[in-house]
């Protein structure tokens, strides 16, 4: 008896071991599945399938996705450059700004593609973008006011130092157009469709950039690894959004315009200068358009000092939660 009881107290000792090391990993698992990602994202409407999609599925509740809204791209690219973020809605020229930060990372959606949805707006009575010659003109901090104001200026055989730049948030930008404080602006919808609608005259837009003004989701390497299957459902909900809003496009559109607090009608007058690749056109743009377009939009970045990184890495764009 004696010796049965002392072989016991290993046994006992293994079987506490155990129990212990099965909910030590079931803690894990669940610590694991229950962390948040969260999407930092800025007033774009490009970006209310997003919303729209968050809200259908549930993606907090269900998920553990949340969407967090910023004022600006330039501070959604702080806060994901911070680490505050694990995915992000950015276009392609600010995503190879953040390579500067040498944080591994990985496109995994395209969005939208911008047809007319980013401009260069100008006063009343200036006529086309060769009369801002000496002007000035209003523009956000962030890699993309830089990027379609350098094309803009390429595309009319001037210079930056042809004209005057004026460094606005886009919070300020319809303020400081309506004082006259500037004389253009390079901005987005909705402030766009605002300013034209006041008088302002359109001198440029991403219609004469065809495919050069990409909207991605971009998601931290480390963060793809241990959530690829969360982040696959969420691309799903995604493409399934994208089949509501264009069987019902002025229910969608009036829906997400209550999420993202626009006026009445305005967001889905946003949306005519958008395109939003479907399932297929995702793949064939991740797998063989963007390489080309991020070695252009490098190039340009480069040659006007808005970047001085080498080219961006070969596995930045990643096709894989796509599917088929």
């Amino acid at each position: 008896m004696i010796a049965l009881a002392w072989m016991e107290v290993p046994l006992v000792r293994l079987v506490v071991q155990f129990v212990l090391a099965v909910a030590l990993a079931g803690a894990c698992a669940l610590a694991g599945a229950t962390e948040l990602l969260r999407i930092g994202a800025n007033p774009w409407p490009g970006y209310a399938p997003l919303h729209l999609a968050a809200e259908r599925n549930a993606w907090e509740s269900e998920l553990g996705v949340r969407i967090v809204e910023y004022p600006s791209a330039t501070e959604v690219l702080r806060a994901f450059r911070n680490r505050t973020l694990e995915a992000a809605a950015l276009t392609l020229d600010e995503v190879l700004v953040l390579q500067e930060a040498a944080l591994p990372m990985s496109v995994v959606l395209v969005l939208d593609v911008s047809q007319g949805g980013d401009a260069i707006i100008a006063q009343p009575g200036i006529g086309s973008f060769g009369e801002l010659e000496g002007r000035r003109i209003g523009v956000e901090g962030g890699a993309l006011g830089a990027y379609v104001l350098s094309r803009a200026l390429e595309q009319n055989g001037l210079a930056l130092t042809d004209v005057l730049l004026h460094h606005l948030e886009i919070s300020a930008h319809e303020d400081a157009f309506r004082r006259g404080q500037i004389d253009a602006v390079v901005t987005f919808e909705p402030v766009r469709s605002r300013l034209i609608a006041q008088g302002a005259a359109e001198v440029f837009s991403s219609r004469e950039l065809p495919g050069e003004i990409v909207d991605v989701l971009v998601v931290r390497k480390d963060v793809l690894e241990r959530h690829r299957n969360r982040l696959r459902t969420m691309v799903h909900d995604w493409f399934a959004e994208l089949e509501h809003l264009d069987a019902e496009p002025a229910h969608a559109a009036e829906h997400a315009a209550r999420l993202l607090r626009f006026a009445p009608g305005e967001l889905e007058r946003s949306l005519g200068g958008l395109a939003f690749p479907d399932r297929l056109q995702n793949r064939t743009l991740l797998e063989h358009d963007l390489p080309r377009t991020l070695d252009r939009l490098h190039a340009v970045l480069t040659t006007h000092g808005l970047l001085t990184t080498p080219a961006p890495p070969k596995d930045l764009l990643n096709a894989e939660l796509i599917g088929d």
